[in-house]
């Protein structure tokens, strides 16, 4: 997106061929930019700035990126003209409403389904200036508000109960824009234009965390993953990790397009419970159904609360963390906005039910692959999403 918003050619090195990035790249093309593969595996961009976009001939297809969804809704608020966006299925049910009020509020229209959800109509143009104040801690309302005010060269502040995750305002302030953070106030100042940018995408954090947590819970040996993005907003889960136990390590930290990187190594030590609170949240709710497979062998009972916004992902993940915790003999309960997971060594076996939702499937993965592979999940194809080549690598893991 910030590529396309540029003025100039930018590469992008390590950018994974997942469901969502394509979907990403795709309605960006539809919307004029050229997004290009090299022979080398790098993805070129060639950026002319947010006037060289147009109307795209269809609804833009966000298909199941929730990421794509509401970050393209801030980038298409400050163009001029008409867009419907669409998405799949799960990503329908999920609320919009979130990122269509700051919008409104900086005078783009914005019209959206029954529930405030999509499909969605977007008529952008002449933005004003917004000082936001969210009511959810949210990257993605932040990001949308700093790229609507980015592409139509407005300041613009975004206000949370927390801070999120941050990388927007790294990679913006690499590409030349000024961005202020102070607490949980993010502001950037009027832009005339990003710079393009060459740079090197750090292995996701999130999808570490699945083979950390194998590791965790492998009986010897060590995990080492070369590469993963150690933005402190994004390594709640690791600190959680060493708190219960595992042996966490970070080696040749350094920084790449203005996120900092490390190689990762994980070593299994005896495990304890622990209970994770709101405030560490938003650093690691995307790694918490793996966190919770973890919990289900861990002595003690595990407690987790201020993670409503579990509810709603692309699935309830609260509810299907649970049910499928039991369905396979573990013990677990709901709580309105997290739940209890109590661990014991009892044998675990049964089939789990996805909802399609590749993060349950791949935390179910892991738990199944560290307890004697008798878990059965329903929909492995779901991973692709975010991690085309997990069961590959899971198996490989594992020896």
């Amino acid at each position: 997106m910030l590529g396309a918003l540029a003025r100039g050619t930018s590469r992008v090195r390590g950018l994974l061929d997942s469901a969502d990035v394509r979907s990403t790249a795709a309605m960006l093309r539809a919307l004029g930019a050229r997004v290009d593969a090299e022979p080398d595996g790098r993805v070129r961009i060639d950026g002319g700035g947010p006037e060289s976009l147009r109307a795209a001939s269809e609804a833009l297809d966000a298909g199941n990126s929730g990421t794509t969804a509401r970050l393209m809704t801030g980038v298409l608020g400050a163009l001029p003209f008409e867009s419907r966006m669409i998405g799949d299925a799960s990503l329908s049910q999920r609320p919009m409403g979130r990122v269509a009020a700051p919008l409104r509020a900086m005078c783009a229209t914005v019209e959206l389904a029954e529930r405030e959800r999509l499909p969605m109509r977007i008529v952008g143009g002449a933005l004003q200036p917004v000082d936001w104040t969210s009511p959810v801690a949210s990257a993605q309302v932040k990001s949308a508000v700093l790229l609507a005010a980015c592409a139509a060269g407005i300041p613009s502040s975004v206000t949370e109960p927390a801070p999120s995750r941050d990388h927007t305002e790294r990679m913006l302030r690499a590409r030349g824009v000024a961005v202020e953070s102070s607490g949980a106030t993010t502001a950037v100042q009027a832009s005339r234009g990003l710079r393009p940018l060459d740079c090197a995408v750090p292995g996701d954090p999130s999808s570490a965390a699945f083979f950390a947590v194998l590791a965790a819970l492998a009986a010897s040996g060590e995990v080492e993953l070369p590469n993963v993005g150690a933005n402190p907003g994004r390594t709640g889960a690791f600190r959680v990790l060493d708190r219960m136990g595992a042996r966490i390590g970070w080696e040749d930290l350094r920084d790449e397009g203005g996120e900092p990187v490390a190689t990762l190594v994980v070593a299994p030590r005896t495990l304890k419970a622990t209970e994770i609170a709101p405030d560490e949240v938003p650093s690691l709710i995307d790694e918490l159904p793996a966190l919770a497979c973890l919990a289900a062998r861990t002595p003690g009972e595990t407690r987790v609360t201020g993670a409503a916004e579990l509810r709603v992902k692309e699935s309830d993940r609260i509810a299907l963390i649970v049910s499928n915790l039991r369905a396979v003999g573990a013990d677990a309960e709901e709580l309105p906005d997290g739940f209890v997971v109590r661990g014991s060594d009892r044998p675990l076996a049964g089939r789990v039910l996805t909802g399609g939702d590749h993060r349950i499937a791949m935390a179910f993965g892991v738990l199944g692959a560290a307890t004697g592979g008798l878990i059965e999940v329903d929909d492995s194809g779901c991973v692709a999403v975010s991690y085309p080549a997990f069961w590959n690598d899971l198996t490989n893991a594992c020896g």
